[in-house]
């Protein structure tokens, strides 16, 4: 991608702030704008707004110029212990979806006209997804529709508001479905924390020999995918003609009981694992790559052990004070 004036919104995010990192080294001007700036970094965007895209006016404020492309990130979010809780839903849909109309909105207005959108493989049916070994996530499987969070169901509902305005404003928007990002500079404590971040803090702050919890048996699986192959992914499909939606995702699934066995190993502990009752999500579910193959001739190929060794380290680090 040719050097360009971009927007980033949830630039203070995890995704977000290492997708300003990875533009800016590209050589692109980069507006941030976000709730709050980074919290682990001082944020490379050459201009950086604190504002609430949830908010028309201030979404306008952030869209005061036209820019070559947008990457809309921003979402109300968390991990299993925020999205399936049940006590977030109305404000999960409510503040995602205003994101989304406001900046779509502003972005017609500034001139805009190409978008990335941030969807997420939750939007997939949690019919498909009882088999833990087994899970189907092809993309043609949205529909019939049936989300097992009504995070999924507002993913869902903006996908089609992207699309919608390529067919009637002539925009480029682009669609990926994120499956499970990870890495350093995530949220790994307060309840918004995903699966291996919390592993990861949880065997970090074990002592050897202790016990840590995991909820439901364990059995559970996923794939997790190392964040510089998430951005690497999306910004191929920005360079790209296909509009979506497409997984950015890995193919490398493990139970939750394996992921922990994983970041065992990498921290050199033995630790017993008890099994609590906690939210859990669809039993199985990981990515399926044969449409990110065939339309960008790439997929993400990363082992799962080697973005955990990166992310156990600065985990154990932040636990530990050092910087």
């Amino acid at each position: 991608m040719a050097p360009k004036h971009v927007i980033v919104c949830g630039a203070g995010g995890f995704i977000g702030s290492h997708l300003v990192r990875r533009l800016k080294d590209d050589g692109h001007w980069v507006r941030g704008a976000d709730l709050k700036h980074p919290e682990f970094s001082t944020s490379a965007a050459d201009d950086f707004q604190i504002a609430d895209l949830g908010r028309q006016d201030e979404c306008d404020r952030v869209f005061d110029r036209p820019v070559d492309a947008v990457f809309q990130l921003a979402a109300d979010m968390g991990g299993a212990g925020y999205i399936f809780s049940g006590d977030n839903d109305a404000r999960v849909m409510h503040n995602s979806a205003s994101i989304n109309l406001n900046v779509l909105e502003a972005a017609k207005r500034s001139g805009t006209q190409e978008i990335f959108y941030a969807s997420s493989a939750c939007v997939y049916p949690e019919h498909n997804q009882l088999d833990p070994d087994n899970p189907v996530t092809s993309e043609d499987s949205v529909y019939p529709a049936a989300p097992d969070s009504e995070y999924g169901w507002e993913k869902l509902f903006s996908e089609r508001l992207y699309l919608a305005f390529n067919r009637n404003e002539g925009m480029k928007n682009r669609i990926a479905r994120y499956h499970n990002i990870f890495g350093p500079e995530g949220t790994w404590r307060g309840g918004r924390e995903k699966a291996p971040a919390a592993l990861c803090r949880k065997i970090a702050e074990a002592p050897d020999g202790g016990t840590i919890e995991i909820w439901g048996d364990g059995k559970q699986t996923r794939s997790f995918l190392y964040v510089d192959e998430c951005i690497e992914g999306t910004l191929r499909l920005m360079g790209s003609d296909f509009e979506g939606p497409v997984n950015i995702g890995s193919e490398e699934m493990v139970s939750i009981n394996q992921l922990a066995e994983l970041i065992m190993e990498v921290a050199g502990k033995k630790l017993t694992i008890k099994h609590i009752p906690g939210p859990l999500g669809v039993r199985g579910r990981n990515s399926d790559n044969r449409l990110i193959r065939d339309k960008l001739g790439w997929e993400p190929d990363a082992k799962l052990v080697r973005g955990l060794e990166v992310t156990y380290r600065w985990i154990n680090d932040q636990i530990r004070g050092r910087p």
